[in-house]
């Protein structure tokens, strides 16, 4: 499924996190309480963006809304940008919370060291960054 299917499919919740600082996307499972519920008792109000029949709020709700799209849909996909020269470490593997930007998409994220053959550098490893692009994850409920 490419990036336009998943978008306009309506059954699975999607966050589409822009660049900063534009705000995140939401697309949800269509219902009369999606705003108040999207709301979640915060401060500010989620706002209809008309062009993408989706609702904007703060970049800074990006890991509340997936958590709450998971626990009342059970799926929720996450449209992110990633850079494909990224490389997962340690810092990765021992994350709390949803917000991953490396070249795992969140595949390793939180699970502690993956399978596999892997040579530790140090908790980070720098390398030259590729292009970034946008790239989507299914987060599932557990």
């Amino acid at each position: 499924m490419d990036l336009d299917e998943i978008w306009h499919q309506g059954r699975i919740p999607v966050v589409f996190r822009r660049e900063r600082p534009l705000p995140l996307l939401i697309k949800l499972p269509y219902s009369l309480s999606n705003k108040e519920w999207l709301r979640d008792g915060q401060v500010r109000k989620p706002s209809w963006d008309a062009a993408h029949k989706s609702w904007e709020v703060p970049q800074a709700w990006f890991e509340r809304v997936v958590r709450l799209c998971v626990r009342r849909h059970r799926w929720c996909y996450v449209v992110q940008l990633h850079r494909e020269r990224q490389v997962c470490a340690p810092a990765c593997w021992n994350a709390e919370g949803m917000d991953c930007e490396c070249s795992c998409m969140g595949a390793n994220h939180g699970g502690g060291q993956p399978v596999g053959r892997w040579y530790e550098v140090d908790e980070t490893f720098a390398v030259s960054w590729g292009i970034q692009r946008y790239a989507v994850r299914l987060v599932r409920a557990k």
